[in-house]
């Protein structure tokens, strides 16, 4: 049902400090981004290393969704875990197979799609549970070009390779030359 833990949201007040914090203290690089008008907020992703993410969520005016989050945290702090499913109407059965209250569908056209458990029914954290394309939402910097599962680039001692990775985005693997060899000489077992 769940195909990996996509990302946590950590709800802040100084997003510009938090921002700072998150890309350039800790290397995070920000990826899409947008405003709520509707629900008062804004969110930005963010990708480390192996593509973990995290998604910093703001309020932008009084009303706003987080206004009761913000009374109990004072500071802010973890707002929800998001997981990636690949059938959010098969997530939704398996759920109330299971008994378990969910709320909050929405549907945005083929790009999104989501439902949230409570946190009295998730051990105190809210989870969002949601179908996409996790590429649709990071930095292309990060991602292979579409359609392409690998790149090979040459050079000094060796070279890299990079493929897809299942959660979005590309993985990278330094090799030496020898190593490049030695991967040549595998892959030609493959024929």
């Amino acid at each position: 049902m769940i195909s990996r833990i996509d990302h946590i949201s950590i709800a802040v007040k100084d997003y510009d400090n938090a921002r700072h914090f998150f890309q350039n203290v800790l290397g995070a690089i920000p990826g899409a981004s947008d405003q709520d008008n509707d629900m008062r907020y804004a969110w930005q992703i963010f990708s480390f290393g192996d593509l973990s993410r995290l998604e910093l969520i703001q309020p932008t005016e009084q009303g706003s969704f987080l206004d009761n989050f913000f009374k109990k945290h004072k500071k802010g702090g973890l707002h929800h875990i998001s997981l990636q499913t690949p059938d959010i109407k098969k997530a939704k059965q398996v759920l109330k197979k299971h008994n378990i209250t969910y709320f909050g569908y929405n549907e945005y056209g083929d790009i999104w799609k989501e439902i949230f458990i409570h946190p009295k029914d998730a051990f105190g954290v809210l989870i969002q549970i949601a179908e996409f394309h996790p590429d649709d939402w990071l930095d292309p910097s990060i991602v292979l070009p579409k359609g392409k599962k690998w790149e090979v680039k040459k050079e000094e001692n060796g070279g890299s390779l990079s493929f897809t990775h299942p959660g979005g985005g590309k993985v990278r693997v330094e090799l030496t030359t020898a190593e490049a060899n030695e991967l040549v000489n595998d892959l030609q077992q493959l024929r």
